[in-house]
């Protein structure tokens, strides 16, 4: 028989999936290994072994296996996708020498760029010099370098988790030109590894010989390598396939090819992202990422911490109902949906702004939920922060929209809390045109097992694939009615919320020490 079917592992924050795909985009097996997210040896810092992750790849392998060993034993070629930014330091041998520093940590690094002589006066004199400090601050490289050197040279190579896990399965430091996202020496608008001159690499100065090969998504990376097999039970010699970062597949997994449709992603970090030709910066500063198709980009706009509030608000307010869910053996949002449907759009006057994470267009932000009175319960806070999620995201779609001059008409919804119909609907009313439900919400899997198919020849480009293997489930269509009360809501009230409560922010954080 054939080898018919696909292997996509999705390596995320909280849980690793093992997926196996048809040919068609069919979800055949699926087995999930959940973690806690990261370890916390310091207030703000966030960390992972990066033996967790491929223990829980090897352990979904296994029980995959074992479960479905017909279909395992079929598989023609595998995927990686991973968490972004995400980093791991190796030595030779890829044994890691510290914990992970993943996307969450907060620690700050010294500036290591533009800090002396007419180089910092012209900074200061253009107005970037703060800016400029603050982005390099952030790349953990920095802080290894100035807190760890001994880590840093004995750092053979400086990788990303899907780095991580590719050259565990092949022996090989290869990774895909499309996963590398986060604070390094790349150049994101030629996609590759910056030169010395260039300001990515003064700013995250990262010797070339620590950084992996870069590989064209849809290209081959290797084989499955001895030791891999025996540890996993996937067949010596299968083709691993470059794929790219767990956002970047997603949008192609939910079939957005033109720069007409976005991608929303209901996940831990919310984003609105689209496809474009050309490069562009929705926020000044932050780069246009790679896309998973080969050659364009992905602008984007993420909301941090988006929606993790959903797993707050669980932790919080709703026991009763994760309780239910966990007996009725459903996800928890769908019991929550009760909050939805009890509740009329603009939850009674109370809006949030999900900033509960800085970000480069509003450094100084904090969350907030505004116009509480006694007429407010659970499914108003609950209503107001699905109601928030979809504003933050309307604005960054705006944002995008501004940059690449191009109108978008609709919408393909994804991630966790997509699996929500009341979520997809309300942000259909928010965005004022149609959300495009796919037939799996393993999205970022499907996009790598898009990658993949394309790298076996099954498809002669990644339309085709596409075309093939995404299946529309639901189309939600916006509510007229509740669209003008979004309208008015989002323009004149939660616009301005930032611009009006960002110099209280300030204070709060001088009388009180609150962090930055």
């Amino acid at each position: 028989m054939e080898p018919n079917t696909i292997l996509t592992i999705d390596c995320g924050t909280q849980s690793l999936r093992a997926i196996l795909f048809s040919q068609k985009g069919e979800v055949l097996a699926r087995v999930k290994v959940e973690y806690e997210p990261y370890f916390c040896k310091h207030p703000g810092w966030a960390e992972q072994d990066p033996e967790l992750y491929w223990n829980s790849l090897v352990n979904a392998c296994q029980k995959l296996k074992q479960s479905n060993i017909k279909l395992f034993d079929s598989i023609a070629g595998v995927g990686v996708t991973t968490q972004r930014a995400s980093m791991v330091n190796v030595d030779e041998k890829g044994i890691p020498l510290r914990p992970a520093i993943i996307w969450l940590d907060q620690r700050k690094s010294k500036p290591v760029w533009g800090q002396k002589g007419p180089l910092n006066i012209g900074l200061n004199i253009l107005g970037l010099k703060k800016k400029i400090d603050g982005i390099q601050s952030q790349g953990k490289c920095n802080w290894i370098m100035q807190n760890q050197p001994e880590i840093w040279e004995k750092t053979h190579k400086y990788l990303q988790v899907s780095g991580f896990l590719n050259h565990r399965l092949t022996g090989n430091f290869s990774d895909s030109v499309a996963s590398q996202i986060g604070h390094l020496p790349f150049d994101y608008r030629k996609q590759a590894w910056a030169d010395d001159h260039q300001l990515s690499k003064k700013l995250f100065p990262v010797e070339k010989d620590k950084l992996p090969i870069l590989v064209q998504p849809g290209d081959h990376l290797g084989t499955i390598a001895s030791q891999a097999a025996r540890q996993t039970g996937i067949k010596k010699g299968i083709p691993v396939i470059a794929c790219g970062s767990d956002k970047g597949c997603e949008t192609l997994g939910a079939g957005v090819v033109s720069p007409k449709m976005a991608s929303l992603s209901f996940g831990t970090t919310a984003t609105v992202q689209t496809l474009s030709e050309k490069y562009v910066e929705p926020i000044k500063y932050l780069p246009a990422y790679p896309a998973s198709v080969p050659g364009f980009y992905n602008p984007e706009v993420e909301i941090f911490r988006g929606f993790w509030m959903i797993t707050w608000f669980k932790k919080q307010f709703a026991h009763k109902e994760v309780s239910q869910a966990k007996k009725m053996g459903i996800p928890a949002e769908e019991v929550l949906n009760q909050c939805l449907e009890r509740t009329q759009p603009g939850a009674m006057g109370l809006v949030v702004q999900p900033y509960w994470g800085p970000g480069l267009d509003h450094p100084d932000a904090k969350g907030a939920m505004i116009g509480f009175g006694d007429v407010h319960t659970k499914d108003h806070v609950y209503r107001a922060v699905i109601e928030g999620l979809g504003f933050a995201l309307r604005e960054g779609m705006d944002k995008i929209q501004r940059k690449t001059r191009v109108k978008i008409e609709k919408a393909a919804v994804s991630g966790g809390a997509s699996q929500s119909d009341e979520i997809c609907r309300i942000t259909a009313d928010i965005f004022n045109f149609p959300m495009v439900k796919g037939q799996t919400h393993e999205t970022s899997g499907l996009g790598a097992a898009i990658l993949v198919a394309k790298g076996l020849g099954w498809f002669s480009t990644i339309d085709e694939a596409v075309g093939n293997m995404v299946h529309v489930k639901k189309i939600f269509e916006p509510n007229q009615k509740h669209v003008q009360v979004y309208k008015a809501l989002y323009s004149r009230v939660y616009a301005k919320m930032y611009g009006a409560l960002e110099p209280l922010y300030l204070q709060i954080r001088d009388i009180t020490g609150y962090p930055k």
